[in-house]
């Protein structure tokens, strides 16, 4: 399922115009990335968690020259199932 095809179901099941469920889309993955930026977490039950989590810096191998390179600390969001989510994809 793609972007579209998402927007499409939301519009189908709220009974609004794509447009309006586009722009509904739009704004929770706007307001998750704003969250996620600030160092938030976004906690939707049922469904996981979004947060951030630092990464230390360590050291890596170039795959062309096989030499060392130092791969620096940052941060990554990551997603955590919960529990329905989990027990649906069964």
């Amino acid at each position: 399922m793609n972007r579209q095809d998402l927007i499409e179901k939301i519009a189908e099941e709220v009974g609004v115009t794509k447009k309006d469920a586009g722009k509904a889309l739009t704004a929770v993955i706007d307001g998750i990335t704003l969250a996620l930026e600030k160092g938030d977490k976004v906690s939707l039950v049922g469904f996981g968690t979004f947060k951030v989590n630092p990464r230390k810096a360590r050291m890596g191998i170039n795959p062309q020259t096989g030499g060392k390179i130092k791969i620096p600390a940052r941060k990554v969001p990551v997603f955590k199932a919960g529990k329905k989510l989990k027990d649906a994809v069964k």
